[in-house]
């Protein structure tokens, strides 16, 4: 049996704080609550990235890193101009901002999903799909070739969920 490499995808998995993109097609996961996953595609080239935050902006809870959207947003944005991106072939689509460990709506989430809105818009980029809000966790997987999300939402997010390569290599 002889494999096509061209229908061979590769698959990753977004821990708070990571940024994935690429020039070959893949699968990206990550699980969000609070969270926000920016998800980038560009139509020309057929390639995208993701990224997976925590808080809005740096400088809340400490240095800027890429917990927070106001430097993983741009730096997600960089890394597809780095591969040929131009912003105006770039579409995005917004994930998390739940309010799953209180049940409060208003705070962390709601926060994080106004940065992406406001990052993206001031770089020209079109949002155009979002699930955001409620009580709920989400498990989200993007496909950087298609711009194509599948969400699943629960109602509980276990450790597992976070960090499920970890766990099961004994990390």
């Amino acid at each position: 049996m002889t494999t096509n490499r061209a229908v061979e995808v590769y698959r990753y998995h977004l821990i708070p704080g990571q940024i994935f993109s690429c020039a070959e097609q893949a699968m990206v996961s990550a699980v969000l609550g609070t969270c926000v996953a920016v998800c980038l595609h560009d139509r020309r080239l057929k390639i995208g990235g993701m990224n997976h935050f925590l808080y809005p902006k740096s400088g809340f809870f400490g240095s800027a890193s890429n917990d927070y959207g106001d430097v993983a947003i741009p730096a997600l944005i960089n890394k597809l101009r780095r591969l040929g991106s131009r912003p105006e072939d770039l579409e995005a689509q917004i994930f998390g901002g739940g309010e799953v460990q209180d049940g409060k709506w208003g705070s962390t989430g709601v926060k994080n999903v106004k940065m992406a809105r406001k990052i993206l818009k001031k770089s020209g980029i079109r949002v155009v799909s979002e699930d955001v809000g409620g009580v709920k966790g989400r498990r989200l997987i993007f496909h950087t070739g298609t711009n194509e999300a599948l969400v699943m939402k629960t109602h509980r997010i276990r450790r597992g969920d976070y960090f499920p390569y970890r766990l099961r290599l004994g990390m």
